[in-house]
């Protein structure tokens, strides 16, 4: 333990997890090449960057100092005499201002995006297309991103040049439009993919609505992230396989089947996975995701996710014979993307609403939730000044309830008199008695 704590003390300071992925882009070093240089997966260095983990030991020395910033450049002086004899007689031109931030790197170009059920704005692509959806959409262009210029590009100084023609100034968006066209972008696709998580469009439409009811709830915070449709699609997943459902009368029971055979074979065979094991095979080959990605998702290490994902092939291989006889996992894989991309599309799923009802839906909630939070506050506090007036201001000692003594002797002294000598007592009282008056006793 002394050692350990030695350790992490002689350790290099680490910026923040934003300011880390800021470092390294500005070098334009990718998450992959940094994994290589440090000796780790390309998931370690995602879950550095977003404060999940910390690098410890050599590999803490490696990565701080891989994305250290570069030392400030120190301008050159002249003297003064060299300066004016080197003074031509057309105006010089002035000189550049010295930046202290990095320059950023090159933005890449936008690439098509793929017709996919939900296709992921900002995720990583992969060799695989991703499941195909009815009506392709196309992938918002990079400077329409939903997330501000302030988390991807280092501060420009205040007496940088005015940009050129060449590079056109960036336009900002609102939350209102950086929302509208994400959800235009990812609801359509991801209603079609909870479908075939659930086999239920009403539990589709209904998990994907609350999904980015709940996005638009904590905008701040999915603006920034690196995979915004990611985000959105964990939530809706984590609702529409939430077992509750199974008490909700309209949701107990799955929709009917496809018709077409080869379908409904399909259809079947992914209602009959385990709920995990479902989601598995629906990321990796529907969605397009790589291993680590849909393991990081899924909550699970990669050798699980890839477990789960040979035993969802295997079931699904049972019902479906061409998927038992691809000749390698990679073909089945892409067989099975083939059919859940034409399951996706054959279904009639119910449109999303629109992006401004699911916007007004999640502030009447949380107006809602805050006006309840206020009233029972408001009871709470007027229950405890109603107990705080009515309560004693002073200690009563409670009487003790009678109780039995046993072992107490009988009583002692004079007798009570019974009515045999009550009547006596009065007779002689009554009557003289004969003899000397001394003798005459006095009874009381």
């Amino acid at each position: 333990m002394t050692r350990s704590t030695t350790d992490e003390a002689a350790a290099p300071p680490l910026p923040s997890p934003k300011e880390r992925r800021r470092l390294r882009e500005a070098k334009s070093l990718s998450e992959e090449q940094v994994a290589e240089a440090v000796g780790v997966t390309r998931a370690t260095v995602r879950s550095w960057e977003t404060g999940r983990t910390s690098p410890r030991g050599r590999k803490r020395a490696l990565y701080a100092k891989l994305i250290a910033p570069d030392p400030e450049p120190v301008p050159a002086t002249r003297p003064k005499a060299v300066r004016r004899k080197e003074r031509p007689e057309r105006p010089a031109p002035a000189a550049e201002p010295v930046s202290v931030a990095p320059a950023p790197a090159p933005a890449p170009a936008p690439a098509p995006a793929p017709t996919a059920v939900a296709p992921a704005a900002g995720a990583p692509t992969s060799a695989r297309e991703p499941v195909p959806t009815g009506s392709p959409t196309p992938e918002p262009a990079p400077t329409r991103s939903p997330v501000p210029a302030s988390a991807s590009a280092p501060p420009v100084p205040a007496s940088a040049p005015p940009p050129s023609e060449a590079e056109p100034a960036v336009p900002r968006l609102s939350p209102d439009e950086a929302f509208d066209a994400l959800y235009a972008h990812s609801a359509p696709g991801l209603v079609r993919q909870t479908y075939l998580l659930t086999g239920r469009r009403s539990l589709a439409r209904e998990s994907v609505e609350r999904a980015f009811q709940l996005a638009w709830h904590r905008w701040p915070e999915v603006a920034v992230d690196r995979d915004p449709a990611g985000w959105v699609r964990a939530a809706a997943y984590e609702y529409a396989m939430s077992p509750w459902h199974r008490l909700r009368r309209v949701h107990r029971h799955p929709d009917a089947p496809p018709s077409e055979p080869a379908r409904r074979a399909l259809f079947e065979a992914l209602l009959d996975l385990p709920p995990a094991y479902r989601r598995t095979l629906l990321l990796y080959d529907g969605v397009g995701l790589d291993l680590p990605e849909t393991a990081a998702e899924t909550e699970a290490s990669t050798p699980a996710a890839a477990g789960r994902l040979e035993v969802a092939r295997a079931a699904v291989a049972e019902r479906l014979p061409e998927l038992a006889a691809a000749a390698s996992p990679a073909e089945q894989s892409e067989l099975l993307q083939d059919r859940l991309g034409g399951l996706a599309r054959a279904e009639h799923v119910p449109a999303p609403s629109p992006a401004r009802t699911v916007r007004t839906g999640s502030e009447d909630k949380a107006r809602l939730w805050t006006r309840a939070a206020i009233a029972f506050v408001a009871l709470l506090i007027g229950a405890t000044a109603l107990t705080l007036h009515t309560a004693p201001t002073h200690y009563e000692q409670p009487v003790s309830p009678p109780e039995r003594v046993g072992g107490v002797p009988p009583r002692g002294g004079p007798q009570k008199l019974t009515p045999q000598d009550l009547k006596l007592q009065k007779v002689l009282k009554e009557q003289l008695a004969h003899g000397p008056e001394r003798l005459v006793p006095r009874i009381p």
